[in-house]
């Protein structure tokens, strides 16, 4: 398509876009925009302010009869999210070509998943955060970008991630019906945590605030020491001050999570109550963790997790049928969740539990569906404050808001009330294993070998109570290709392998 105004060899690189649009640039003023400017009238700090290039709602196309998308030329025809799949496969170079060329293509190049997208395929050595993913990617300085009006441009696909970057979230974590309400408790014995409470949440008030490392955590005493350590962000490697960086300037539907399982060695931790010199230690009520039979072949256990305001985690169970605790340090985390028998509204989960399909982004799922989830029997909710711990059982389904920046440890363990859960899931969900290291070829076989060196009577324990759980649950296949229990073939049972395999465990 030939651009109307502008060559369309007017940007031999992306970062030539600077000159061209210098013309265009607006005062430093007029381009600071954050929630707490004036600008947003008599709603205060929580008003949503307007979107910075004037895009609306598609529904309000329906009050005029001018939409600038009409001046698209051939791709006015295309929905807008298919549009944006269109965008996906384009370089840097074609964005900023094709963006020149007419108001609404300007605005939908801009699409913040374009740019973050093209940067974590490419990601510099080097890079100083701006404050958007384009500007960051093009290295253009925040006077320099353009901001051209787009009024009449009316598109969902564009408005509402905006939407949902600015719209209050905090509200959703208040007014918790009693019946929902996560128990809160000083702490537990083991005794009473494995008879009552292994399959239910609870936060923990007082452990924490034990650990050497409490009230000495904060993201600038972090920044002292570690500020050129490279943590995991989601897909990106980033030294801690870069993220900190984005994490407090960015206007992102989803912020980036800082989600990093290295981070003991990273930062030389010693962990555990009994090592010299501990920085923290699992809450002593868990008890024995048995997946530490493991040793060195054992899943990714324990993350330190740091995110700003409006970050978190949508919808998911922790891995391999594990439970979890989720200790906060700094700031404040909401929880909503769910029991394994209760289908979550606004949550597709596949037959085999390995899919889970929900709303892209925390903002969007309470803003449609938070009142039903709060209404659905065996929903619980609470608030998990800084020097607190949750418990998440094994299989429950849970949402996680930061409502503050904040800084935690979380660790994954399976409690002796549920390693029949771990085995039958490594036994029977193979497809949706994860953590294991690529040489573990068998990681049911393997918890079995490690629990009868270490824990025989557990080991014996949790295979009765699985043999149960699954007793008169196979279908006719299943119990023809099991074949006689007792190993006598002549009794009518069927059975088969591949060849060379007769020694594994299906």
């Amino acid at each position: 398509m030939a651009p109307s105004a502008v060559p369309v060899d007017v940007f031999p690189t992306a970062h030539d876009e600077a000159e061209v649009l210098r013309p265009l640039k607006r005062t430093k003023t007029e381009l600071t925009h954050s929630i707490t400017e004036s600008q947003l009238g008599e709603d205060g700090p929580d008003a949503i302010p307007p979107h910075p290039l004037g895009v609306k709602p598609l529904g309000n196309a329906y009050t005029t009869r001018r939409s600038l998308k009409a001046s698209a030329g051939s791709f006015k025809r295309l929905p807008d999210e298919l549009l944006v799949h269109f965008l996906e496969y384009l370089e840097a170079v074609d964005l900023l070509k094709l963006g020149g060329t007419c108001k609404a293509l300007y605005a939908f190049t801009r699409f913040e998943d374009l740019w973050k997208t093209l940067f974590v395929e490419s990601p510099p050595q080097d890079f100083t955060w701006r404050g958007t993913w384009r500007s960051t990617y093009l290295c253009l300085p925040l006077d320099l970008e353009s901001r051209i009006s787009c009024v009449d441009l009316f598109s969902d696909v564009l408005h509402r991630p905006f939407y949902c970057a600015h719209v209050p979230l905090r509200s959703y974590a208040t007014n918790i019906p009693p019946q929902n309400a996560i128990p809160r408790l000083p702490d537990l014995t083991v005794e009473e945590f494995s008879a009552d409470w292994t399959n239910t949440p609870f936060i923990l008030t007082s452990p924490v605030k034990s650990w050497p490392i409490y009230g000495t955590w904060t993201t600038t005493s972090l920044l002292q020491t570690y500020a050129s350590t490279l943590f995991r962000a989601e897909a990106v490697d980033w030294p801690l001050a870069t993220y900190i960086s984005y994490m407090r300037n960015n206007t992102d539907e989803s912020p980036l999570y800082l989600f990093d399982r290295s981070f003991a060695a990273k930062m030389s931790l010693s962990i555990g109550p009994d090592a010299p010199d501990a920085s923290y230690w699992p809450p002593s009520c868990f008890g024995a963790d048995l997946f530490s039979v493991l040793g060195d072949q054992r899943p990714d256990s324990r993350w330190l997790i740091i995110g700003p305001a409006r970050s978190g985690s949508t919808f998911h169970k922790d891995p391999n049928a594990t439970s979890a605790w989720n200790a906060v340090l700094t700031g404040a985390k909401y929880w909503l969740m769910f029991p394994p028998s209760v289908d979550v509204p606004g949550v597709f989960v596949s037959a085999d539990g390995g899919e889970v399909t929900s709303p892209l982004s925390i903002a969007e799922y309470l803003l449609s569906f938070h009142a039903l989830a709060r209404r659905t029997p065996g929903c619980r909710e609470g608030v998990c404050w800084a020097g607190e711990v949750l418990h998440v059982p094994s299989g429950w389904f849970h949402l996680v808001l930061n409502l503050e920046e904040s800084i935690a440890l979380t660790g994954n363990f399976v409690p002796r009330a549920r390693v029949a859960d771990a085995l039958g899931f490594l036994r029977d969900q193979g497809a949706n294993v994860s953590g294991f290291r690529d040489d573990v070829k068998d990681p049911y076989g393997l918890l079995v070998e490690k629990l009868g060196e270490k824990y025989p009577a557990v080991l014996d324990e949790g295979l009765r109570e699985l043999e149960k759980k699954t007793k008169g649950k196979r279908g006719k296949w299943e119990e023809l290709v099991k074949g006689d229990e007792d190993g006598d073939a002549d009794d009518g049972g069927f059975s088969f392998g591949f060849g060379g395999d007769e020694e594994e465990v299906e």
